[in-house]
Formats: C-alpha cells, structure tokens, sequence
C-alpha cells in the first residue's frame, strides 16, 4: 500500500475539526508529587506555577478513517480503537498555534498465555505517522498527516524488527504469531528541520531515523554490528554498538536539535542493561532498572555519525515518586528540547510524576570511543562510581515540578516542545486507549477505551 496523499482528507478534516463533543473528559487532576528535587540536582521550581494558556484535546477519529485516508485498505478493521498515541513527541510549527506531532507504534499491548506475556498488535496494518496540528481553542485540529514510508512507498509500520531482540507481535489474542517487519519503527522523538525534513528516533534498534517532508526513510542509523536486511530502506551501523544492549521497550525516547541543524540529541529511556540481565529477572532487579546513568548522544547530521556521548544521572525514584515503592526502572526520560546556549529541557518521569530540568551540557565527560562503550568493560558505566572514574554526568537544575505545579495534567508526558523560554508546551501518550490485560477488548473484538483523550497544553512560566 503507498502512501496516497500528506493531506487529510476533506471527511477526515472535517471529523478532526468537528470538537470535543464527542471526545472523552480531561483526566480527573492527580495528586501532586513529592517536593522538592533531591541534594544531586541544584536549584527549584518555580515560586507560582505557570500560567495554562491552552489545554487542547484531540476529537476522537476511527483509527481505519484515519489510516486508509494515507494508506489505502491498510487497515481493515480498528477494533474500535481511535486515533491516539500521537503524544510521543512534540516540535514547533511556523504559526504560534501550530505544533508537529507523531504516533509511537501503533496500539499495542501485553497479555499473559500459557504464562508469559505476549506483546500484541490489534491493528498489526497500522502505519506510523508526522502530524500537523493547531490548537484552536480547547480543540486541537488535525491539518495535516504524513505516514512514514519506505523507499518504494510502502508502510513501514510498526511492527518488531528481530526475533531475539524484540518482542515477538501477536495479534490482540495473543494467540496468533505475526511477521516480523526489519523496517518497523517504533517511533518516539521528533525534530523538523529548516528544510522541511524530519528526524525521528525510535526504540527498536534504538536508532536515528532521516525522513524527507513526504516521509520517506532517507537514513536508519543504527547500533553497529546490527544489520536490517530488507528493512526497505537505506540502513547505517553507525552508532555505538554497546547502545544494542538497551532495555526492552527502552531505546531512544527523546530527540532535540541544535539551532544551527548540525547536531542531534537523543537520550535513552533508561540505563542499559549492562551488566547482563540473567533469565527470569523482573524488571527492579535488572542491572538497568537498577542504575540511574542514562547515555544521552549527540550526532551529525551530515555525516550520520556520533560525535559525543554523555551521562544523564536519574532523580533517586525515593524522593521523585514515592508511589513508586523505591523501583528506581520507574524512573525514564521521555522527552527533550533545546532551551538555549548549551542547554537542553528534559522530561524526567515516572507514570505517575513528570519533571522537567534543565541540563547544561559543557562540563561533562564525552565518554564516546572511551572503555565504557565496551560491553565487556568492568564495571559497566551503568554500575560505575562516576567520581571515581572522572566520569562528570550532566548537570541539571530543576525548572518545572509538571505535576506539582499543572492542575489537571494529564499522565505520560512524553511530548515537549519550546517556544522561547517562558512558553513550553506539553502533550501526553494516550497509548490509544489501549490498556494491558485480557479486558482490554470485549467478546465482540472492539477495544474498551481506557477514555483517556490524547491533549496538548501550552504553558508560560513565571
């Protein structure tokens, strides 16, 4: 199936523009987090909270509407499921009232058979998608949408890439074992460049991803020693190879561009799992659920190749999220902007509690090319004492407690975008409204809406 139009169509415009009417409520308002950052990060929130200039929520539009107005009959049923997941990431448009957005992977869950949990893809035809939106007023109006391709035109969907590195796809059953997809992405961070191009990072692989303003796949930078035969499209192992160590579902969550279109950045969502997992782990005592350095790399955009490599120090998940009973794998990195000379914003969350911090990134180690970059390096930088290894992670200040200071925000901020200093906006993961479990779809097959509505909020600091 190729891609048939970057538009949507009239139906689907007027559906996307048609308000919230018909759209579920704003999540009830949360309690707020603990306060306070702990001794390691300097600086604190803000004196008042900011100032909600908008609070926008997408209507709700049949995901097959939606897909075949791109793809023609590549989905041929949705199971009720509506356009969601379009939070992953969040870059400013040319009009003040206009962001870029992008879909993860499409609606996904897990359920137990036989006694292991199975990743499952209900609308396994489901392509991943670059939106164009306004917020206009308290509706945020779908303008425009283009689907991720590979060179010849055809989806890449979502789908996992590797037997043995990704999950395996089932259908909703989990029942039914799916195809593998080596050019599947499961899309996270989002850049646009001057020329209209775009940059995406992913999960799988994790990579970089180059796409042209129609969406074609240009470039899939990945860890070296990874090879994507038939991926559909060009693939470099340009990366670190240590970065295929990462922890499953936790690759590249985040993305930021320098001013000057020459240098990205992409943090991880969490450490690695080095050293090496051993079977049966859960995910608290998984070496990287239990370390709280998070590689953050920068690359050329010329060359494709990484130029420097830094480590991001996690907030103790005690003192961040007490809810989160002390399981320091709670604590991930699910978005990042650039905010200014030498500074990049960061979203630092659990599912529960979201912070952004600004990170200064003169004054620490580039350990790129250094022994850290060899899995077989002990300790693992993952376990190291940094100070003793004249590793000196970024510094970072806390800007703005999300939770604490945001009434009604929703969960799962995973998007962030800056448009100057004092006004960010914020957009969260509705994961489509799936949820996890055997009840996630009733006996008819059609989803149980988690009712949780995809919503950008635009705020000014103080």
């Amino acid at each position: 199936m190729r891609a048939s139009s970057v538009l949507l169509s009239a139906a689907l415009l007027a559906a996307c523009a048609a308000g919230c009417a018909n759209s579920p409520a704003p999540a009830p308002a949360r309690a707020p987090g603990a306060a306070g950052p702990p001794a390691a990060t300097s600086g604190a929130p803000a004196p008042t909270a900011p100032t909600v200039l908008a609070d926008a929520t997408l209507p709700r539009v049949p995901l097959a509407e939606f897909s075949n107005g791109l793809l023609p009959r590549a989905v041929p049923d949705d199971h009720g499921i509506a356009l969601g997941g379009i939070g992953s990431d969040l870059y400013p448009a040319s009009a003040p009232d206009e962001y870029w957005m992008i879909t993860d992977r499409g609606p996904n869950g897990q359920v137990k058979v036989d006694g292991a949990e199975r990743r499952t893809f209900p609308v396994p035809g489901f392509d991943p998608a670059v939106l164009r939106v306004r917020v206009d007023g308290p509706v945020l109006r779908v303008l425009q949408a283009i689907p991720i391709t590979a060179t010849d035109g055809q989806a890449v969907t979502g789908l996992s890439n590797t037997a043995g590195r990704d999950e395996s796809p089932y259908d909703l059953t989990g029942r039914t074992l799916l195809p593998l997809h080596p050019g599947g992405l499961d899309t996270e961070g989002l850049v646009r460049t001057g020329n209209g191009e775009f940059w995406v990072s992913e999960e799988y692989s994790p990579s970089i991803v180059h796409l042209s303003s129609s969406g074609r796949v240009l470039a899939r930078y990945v860890p070296g020693g990874l090879a994507l035969p038939d991926a559909g499209y060009p693939v470099f192992p340009t990366l670190p190879a240590i970065l295929s160590h990462r922890q499953g579902n936790r690759g590249f969550e985040s993305l930021a561009l320098s001013p000057d279109g020459h240098t990205l950045y992409a943090a991880l969502q969490s450490p690695l799992a080095l050293p090496s997992d051993k079977a049966g782990d859960k995910a608290g005592d998984k070496a990287g659920g239990r370390s709280r350095a998070v590689r953050v790399l920068a690359l050329d955009t010329t060359s494709g190749r990484p130029s420097a490599e830094y480590v991001y120090p996690l907030q103790d998940v005690t003192g961040f999220d007490p809810s989160a009973g002390g399981d320091e794998s709670a604590m991930k990195i699910s978005a990042m902007a650039w905010y200014g000379p030498d500074q990049l914003l960061v979203d630092e969350r659990t599912d529960n509690v979201a912070k952004l911090y600004v990170v200064r990134l003169s004054g620490a180690t580039n350990v790129l090319g250094g022994p850290f970059d060899s899995a077989t390096h002990t300790p693992a930088l993952e376990q190291a004492d940094l100070a003793a290894s004249s590793v000196t992670p970024l510094g970072k200040t806390l800007l703005l407690d999300l939770t604490a200071q945001v009434p009604n925000l929703p969960e799962k901020i995973e998007g962030l975008a800056v448009r100057d200093p004092k006004t960010l906006a914020v957009a969260n993961d509705n994961d489509f409204g799936m949820t996890e479990g055997p009840g996630a779809f009733g006996p008819d097959g059609r989803l149980r809406d988690s009712g949780v509505p995809s919503r950008l909020l635009v705020l000014r600091l103080p």
